[in-house]
């Protein structure tokens, strides 16, 4: 073969190669969804489900200074399910449980930095004797902000999966609803499954309570990534107060590591 045809073959095989690997690249990204759940003052580097004050404000001025486009789910959710083009660096923020600190220590900085965050809350929690957990005055003060958009967390905290009877399964995604949007006065559009854990006829009684979405956690490969009902999402805690933790997560490809390390 001349070299001149050699060198064109090279040549095509690279590109193609190269075209091939983009588009594996493109397919495993999935738009980084943060699952916090409380913040708070010298939180210990052993809780996996928090994060203290200041690791909290370095990665919302992360986001800000590296100009990342951060959405709430329900918008999120939208781009997903109408197949449109999600603009790069999208990142959605969540918070579990509705925790009291959510409002004392997460709220100031998400208003400081202008970002926007869900709170899936639990409804039978709400205002609590213990006072570990959102009041409806505080609930009211955050979503009147315009960044802080509220979603059910069910109606107690039990994982839905080990309810047996019909009625309760059903009154905890159907009655979770209805009580937070006559509390909120608007539309609950999203619905944080406890614990992250589901079934597939728990996820169908999601949808046909009239949610928009659904927030897993790690469901796994067998739920695609597109599953606007079996969303899944990133737990954040103080081991991502590295920054290069923290942009690892948020880079879109971790999920993809997450799901493969064990292969």
């Amino acid at each position: 073969m001349p070299k001149r045809k050699r060198l064109i073959a090279v040549i095509s095989i690279f590109v193609i190669g190269l075209f091939l690997l983009l588009n594996f690249i493109r397919q495993q990204y999935v738009v980084p969804i943060l699952m916090y759940h409380s913040v708070y003052p010298d939180a210990p580097y052993s809780n996996r489900l928090a994060v203290s004050v200041k690791t909290f404000e370095r990665q919302m001025e992360f986001l800000r200074k590296h100009k990342y486009n951060v959405m709430p789910v329900d918008d999120l959710a939208t781009l997903i399910k109408e197949k449109r083009n999600i603009p790069p660096r999208t990142v959605a923020i969540t918070f579990d449980d509705g925790y009291k600190n959510n409002y004392t220590y997460a709220f100031p900085l998400l208003k400081k930095y202008n970002i926007p965050a869900t709170i899936f809350i639990i409804v039978n929690e709400v205002g609590r004797p213990e006072n570990d957990r959102l009041g409806w005055d505080e609930i009211k003060i955050m979503q009147d902000s315009g960044l802080i958009t509220f979603g059910s967390h069910a109606i107690g905290p039990d994982p839905l999966t080990e309810i047996r009877s019909e009625e309760e399964l059903r009154s905890q995604i159907f009655d979770s609803k209805k009580i937070l949007e006559q509390k909120l006065g608007r539309e609950v559009k999203a619905f944080s499954y406890p614990e992250g854990r589901f079934t597939p006829y728990i996820r169908q009684l999601v949808i046909d309570a009239g949610y928009k979405v659904g927030m897993a956690t790690n469901p796994g490969r067998k739920f695609s990534n597109d599953d606007i009902f079996a969303l899944k999402r990133l737990r954040i805690s103080e081991n991502a107060g590295n920054m290069f933790v923290f942009w690892a997560k948020s880079c879109g490809f971790y999920n993809f590591i997450r799901e493969h390390r064990h292969k």
